[in-house]
């Protein structure tokens, strides 16, 4: 500070100035405002400018000169002879920014703190956990409800019932029972399902029936139902290759006992298991229709067609299976010699107008009047002329 002080004795015209933005307030006079700092201000030097080494203290060792300040009403004469100027003040206007908008910043994920969870997190785990056990309770209620109250537990030991007695035309054979069948104890009670319909479609049917009528298909049709797997699941994926393998052998000796005329299988997937596990034959390519082998020590002969369910990919609508069934009933008639003969038969019309005419009073028809031109054709007209 020593060096600047003789500097400024040196030369005291050039007066130290400090970057404006570095202080706080500046004044020229006892009386005179402070100044912003965020402003860009150009300063003009003034004569009475005080130089800038009087506002720091004395320090220690160091040379340090008397200075003498003026009273208040020296200061007031001073200014009334010597007016001070007026800074100009030049304020820089802010120019808006036009630039485009730059893209948002790519948001990175943020990483899962380790540790124990904030209250916060916490709290909205208990919501969640609360609205997840409420919808469950709902969903639970819905199935309580399609089952009168029973559980799907409950309804699983269950079991349905076959419809079967001996030497039918058609044992229909499914999979396994499911949730519904088991609870209402009849076959194929999915409204969705194709089967009552197809039934009826194809002629195998005289009516079309539902699930209530399965118990008297046998007597009045010759058709019955059986399962491979007597278990009820929820569907067909809950069962085991194991239990699956089993069923097939408990098929075989249904099928050897009660010796229908053929077995049709509801669905590729029960054939593919039957006939892997009796006649051992991997069915890869398999067609649906008749298959090329018997039931051992019978003359029961296999039928595949496509499965039933609404949900079978390959032919999701009835009208798709229809045409399965139509040939089941074709190779039932085949089989019984009850195959129409294909030749065209001649037939031989009469007509008898006396008849005719009783026949028409019979059914209270008024009987039409004597036309000349009809009777003339007839030759009854000649007759009655020859008697008038």
């Amino acid at each position: 500070m020593y060096d600047r002080y003789q500097a400024n004795q040196q030369h005291p015209e050039a007066q130290h100035v400090m970057p404006y933005h570095s202080l706080g307030h500046y004044a020229d006079g006892y009386m005179e405002e402070p100044v912003m700092t965020e402003l860009s201000v150009h300063r003009e030097p003034s004569e009475h400018h005080e130089p800038f080494y009087h506002s720091y203290p004395p320090a220690s060792n160091h040379y340090q000169e008397q200075i003498t300040q003026p009273s208040f009403t020296e200061h007031q004469q001073h200014l009334q002879h010597h007016p001070v100027p007026q800074p100009q003040h030049t304020i820089r206007q802010q120019e808006p920014d036009i630039r485009p908008h730059d893209p948002p910043p790519a948001v990175t994920p943020v990483k899962k703190k380790r540790g124990r969870p904030s209250k916060q997190q916490a709290e909205a785990k208990e919501i969640k956990e609360e609205v997840d056990e409420a919808e469950a309770a709902k969903k639970a209620k819905r199935v309580l409800n399609r089952f009168n109250g029973m559980s799907v537990a409950e309804v699983m030991t269950k079991t349905l019932p076959d419809v079967l007695t001996y030497n039918l035309d058609i044992l229909i054979i499914g999979i396994n029972p499911g949730l519904l069948s088991a609870f209402k104890g009849h076959h194929y009670p999915n409204p969705g399902n194709h089967f009552w319909k197809c039934l009826f479609l194809s002629g195998l049917t005289e009516q079309q029936l539902n699930y209530m009528h399965d118990q008297s298909l046998p007597e009045k049709y010759s058709i019955g139902f059986t399962n491979m797997v007597e278990r009820t699941t929820p569907g067909s994926k809950d069962l085991s290759s194991k239990e699956i393998r089993e069923g097939g052998r408990q098929l075989l000796e249904k099928l050897q006992k009660y010796k229908p005329l053929i077995a049709a299988f509801n669905g590729k997937g029960i054939y593919e298991t039957f006939s892997k596990e009796i006649f051992g034959v991997k069915g890869k390519a398999l067609e649906f229709g008749l298959q090329p082998y018997k039931i051992p020590e019978t003359e029961t002969v296999c039928f595949l067609m496509p499965s039933s369910s609404p949900r079978c990919a390959q032919f999701p609508r009835a009208q798709d299976k229809v045409h399965f069934y139509i040939r089941l009933k074709e190779l039932r008639d085949q089989m019984k010699g009850l195959t129409p003969n294909g030749e065209v038969l001649e037939t031989q019309y009469s007509f008898d107008l006396q008849l005719a005419k009783e026949d028409a009073k019979r059914i209270a028809i008024k009987e039409e009047q004597v036309d000349p031109e009809y009777e003339s054709c007839s030759g009854l007209h000649d007759g009655a002329r020859q008697s008038s």
